[in-house]
């Protein structure tokens, strides 16, 4: 059913280990590489020598780009392209979208062909340097986990704040901050496919012998990040907007908890691993506190709209609970950075620019105000309960494209039936 081969991890081990990866805004757990592959032998006689050769071609492809852009991904970059004219992420996005149609091929009508070649790639969060596999649904599932961390580089570069043309603060366009919103449901709907479609083609015990940078965890997790820093642009765009109520802006917020709590509860207990696992848990924890300071603060200003004293003692208790969060979110914050590998800090912009000013400024205020209004017994000592809104945001429906039309020819024998023919004929 797939066979596997698992490297250790050694001190001279070839996977990327940068010291830095520079500025974040999106936090990307490294890129999967994948090694070389020699069709030839486990398919030869068996395919075609033009779909041979542009399956070959295909991986190669992905392969060689997969190696120039890997480098310059691991340190921020504010250009689209690398520095001496290689592949950009668009380009390697693109290679990897042309070969799946043909990889499908090897696993059209359960073919036994899924069998006859093994996939490696390197790993960047599981205690194994890399995983081989001779099943072609390890391959597709590697592929889309590729697309999205892909997706998840390309959010981070459309993120990180340039210095404006008026030369005041660096700050985030409109138009980029739109952008990431349409490449996070993008890649969330990557991940969603592959947890929904790809992972259940595993026998059980396969998928418990998988990486942990694909486990169902890692990628339900990877999922909610997109979809959470998709509803953090979102609520940013209404604190700039004049016609976004309180309510609204609440409500967001409150969405944001939701699905980086999920988000934590997916990647908690796994054994992740080499410095970009704890350093992906770190990130995950740190946006989870955070999304807390927000809606708490949002809460507490809504509560201070009512005209009653219980009104007014929950909202001190959720605006002290914003401040206590948004403390506890620096410190995070500066967990995170230290791990290694490091990185720092973009300029403050956003939500988190906006909220940085506010809470500490108006806690401070409405805490004195209240207190000075009312007994201490009237307010409450304990943060109110947020509330519970449905969470809107959803991934993109993507599904996995058509087999590469070459495949239905006659004389392949990527059926179950022409490959049950073949097996026979080796024998």
């Amino acid at each position: 059913m797939g066979c596997l081969v698992s490297t250790p991890q050694d001190s001279v081990g070839n996977r990327r280990r940068p010291g830095s990866i520079g500025e974040v805004s999106v936090y990307v757990p490294g890129f999967r590489m994948p090694k070389p592959v020699d069709f030839s032998l486990p398919l030869g006689d068996q395919l075609p020598k033009n779909l041979m050769e542009s399956l070959s071609a295909l991986r190669t492809r992905v392969v060689v780009m997969a190696g120039q852009e890997a480098p310059t991904v691991s340190r921020t970059r504010r250009k689209s392209a690398t520095q001496h004219g290689g592949s950009t992420l668009a380009d390697l996005h693109q290679a990897l979208q042309d070969y799946l149609p043909v990889l499908l091929g090897l696993v059209k009508d359960g073919s036994q062909l899924q069998h006859n070649v093994q996939f490696a790639w390197m790993n960047q969060e599981d205690e194994a340097e890399e995983t081989a596999i001779s099943n072609a649904w390890y391959e597709v599932l590697s592929v889309l986990h590729l697309m999205a961390m892909l997706s998840l580089s390309q959010a981070n570069l459309l993120l990180l704040p340039r210095t404006s043309c008026d030369g005041y603060q660096p700050k985030v366009s409109e138009e980029n901050r739109r952008a990431s919103v349409d490449i996070f449901l993008k890649a969330a709907g990557y991940l969603d496919c592959a947890v929904r479609h790809v992972l259940p083609q595993f026998p059980t015990s396969l998928r418990e012998d998988l990486p942990v940078d694909l486990a169902e965890g890692v990628l339900r997790a990877l999922c909610l990040q997109a979809l959470g820093q998709g509803v953090d642009i979102q609520l940013g765009m209404a604190i700039d907007s004049a016609k976004a109520t309180l309510a609204v802006k609440r409500r967001l917020a409150c969405e944001m908890v939701k699905y980086w709590q999920q988000a934590q509860d997916n990647i908690m207990n796994l054994p992740l691993a080499n410095g970009w696992g704890e350093k992906h848990r770190l990130f995950i924890k740190w946006k989870y506190v955070e999304a807390k300071a927000a809606a708490y603060y949002y809460h507490g200003l809504i509560l201070d709209e009512g005209n009653t004293e219980k009104s007014h003692g929950m909202a001190v208790a959720a605006l002290q609970a914003a401040d206590e969060y948004f403390k506890e979110s620096k410190r995070s914050c500066e967990a995170f950075n230290a791990a290694s590998p490091l990185s720092r800090n973009p300029p403050l912009w956003g939500t988190i620019k906006y909220l940085s000013e506010k809470i500490p400024k108006d806690t401070s205020s409405k805490v004195r105000i209240n207190r000075d209004l009312y007994s201490h017994e009237k307010i409450m000592e304990t943060a109110p309960t947020l509330p519970d809104f449905s969470l809107a945001l959803k991934p993109d429906e993507f599904q996995l494209p058509p087999v590469f039309p070459s495949w239905n020819e006659d004389n392949v024998g990527g059926g179950q039936a022409s490959s049950n023919h073949l097996k026979g004929e080796r024998r």
